[in-house]
């Protein structure tokens, strides 16, 4: 994953994903949130998704949710993760307030 902690940007998809999981899901219940939000602009395989997940548990950003005996593996995020995904937030404003200025009233 290309997504950088030390306030570099997230990939999209890193961003829905710590979203997606402040509600704790299940891989399909992601990938259906991540669909729903885009509204089918973002569309992710299951291999994609797995991957993106275990780099996240990798960086402690998600971790495993509830009983580990079902069959489906539920994730929520960490403390981390919201530390990230709201810095995220913070830059992407930033961001939207310098084009705002720039080419907000061009039209």
């Amino acid at each position: 994953m290309r997504d950088n902690a030390k306030g570099g940007a997230l990939t999209e998809v890193t961003f829905y994903i710590l979203l997606a999981l402040h509600t704790p899901r299940h891989g399909y219940g992601v990938m259906r949130f991540i669909e729903e939000k885009t509204v089918g602009r973002l569309s992710l395989g299951a291999g994609t998704l797995y991957g993106a997940l275990n780099a996240l548990l990798d960086k402690g950003w998600i971790e495993p949710w509830g009983e580990e005996g079902g069959r489906k593996r539920e994730y929520t995020v960490t403390p981390l993760g919201r530390e990230v995904a709201k810095r995220e937030l913070d830059r992407l404003e930033r961001l939207i307030e310098v084009a705002q200025d720039i080419i907000g009233g061009a039209g």
